[in-house]
């Protein structure tokens, strides 16, 4: 199970199954939606807020650098 604490699995799985996008270029709303979309993830998204999605881009960012 993941979590929204867990961005560097999520930013891993993310980079994984969206190899295509590019995380500098994705808004919070899609990135929300694909984060709680993945196949793992298993909480709602009360526990989701800008700060946690900025880690999540940030861990995707540095995961394809």
């Amino acid at each position: 199970m993941i979590c929204w604490t867990d961005s560097l699995e999520i930013a891993i799985s993310l980079s994984d199954k969206f190899p295509d996008i590019d995380p500098k270029k994705i808004n919070f709303v899609d990135l929300r939606d694909m984060v709680m979309n993945l196949e793992d993830f298993e909480e709602g998204q009360s526990k989701c807020g800008e700060k946690v999605l900025e880690a999540i881009q940030m861990n995707w960012i540095e995961e394809l650098e």
